[in-house]
């Protein structure tokens, strides 16, 4: 299928690892420009280095995005010296997981700041011109979290039920000056930072991080956790001119794990 998404510029918050990279690898196979959205430089530079070896050329823009004001920056230079955006993919930012009776008030805000904000600082002034252009799609990358409450995940989950209801408030207001808004609602999918929160369960149970990602992958109908791409293919198509009615969704991506009637 033509995605027809050759020459759009995409850009990819949270993009030089894990999901975001994998969105961006997605982008660039259907002849997408693509724009990367790290805090890291160095990781920056090794997603940047990685696609050149694939054959691929992206631009990158280091940036803190729970600063406002640098993710403002940041929207203005990407649109200004490369080309309007048509396509934002947040997947910048996750909270960190944190045992319910280790919470605090100060864990409540971090897990707001490092995914809710991050996700909003960038879509707040994009879709504004977005919108005075009258065309755009915007995919939020949520997580699973935001639906079903797991006592690990409190907090971030929080931040993932506050960015769903965004996104569907936003395609709303936005839908009649062109704009579409998707969320997509990864489960257990394997990168780094899932890594992170299995050591953070391992520790809870008294158990090793390879027995608690043994008896994840058992519990799944399909037998195995996401992989990014898995994710990726989807955002690509959301955020396609072949996803053209489809806005204000949220997209349960758990392998089946969950039976729900959304």
């Amino acid at each position: 299928m033509d995605l027809q998404l050759t020459g759009k510029h995409v850009l990819v918050t949270g993009g030089s690892r894990g999901i975001g990279l994998a969105c961006a690898r997605a982008f660039l196979a259907e002849g997408a420009r693509v724009s990367l959205v790290g805090r890291s430089r160095a990781n920056l530079d090794a997603a940047l280095a990685a696609l050149k070896a694939e054959g691929h050329g992206a631009t990158a823009y280091p940036c803190d995005l729970t600063d406002a004001g640098a993710a403002l920056a940041m929207v203005n230079v990407a649109w200004d010296t490369a080309a309007p955006i048509d396509i934002l993919v947040n997947s910048a930012g996750a909270a960190r997981r944190t045992p319910f009776d280790e919470l605090e008030p100060q864990a409540w805000q971090a897990a707001m700041q490092a995914k809710f904000f991050t996700y909003i600082n960038v879509l707040d002034p994009l879709i504004k011109r977005m919108g005075e252009r009258g065309c755009g799609a915007v995919v939020n990358i949520v997580g699973m979290g935001g639906k079903v409450a797991t006592t690990t995940h409190l907090a971030g989950g929080a931040a993932n039920a506050a960015l769903m209801l965004a996104s569907a408030g936003l395609a709303a207001a936005y839908g009649p000056r062109g704009v579409r808004v998707n969320a997509v609602n990864p489960s257990l999918t394997l990168t780094d930072r899932l890594a992170e929160g299995f050591a953070v369960d391992a520790r809870m149970r008294n158990i090793s991080p390879e027995e608690v990602l043994r008896q994840a992958q058992a519990r799944m109908p399909l037998g195995r956790l996401a992989l990014p791409e898995d994710i990726a293919n989807a955002v690509v198509f959301l955020a396609s001119p072949c996803a053209g009615y489809i806005s204000g969704a949220v997209l349960s991506m758990d392998g089946a794990a969950t039976p729900m009637v959304v």
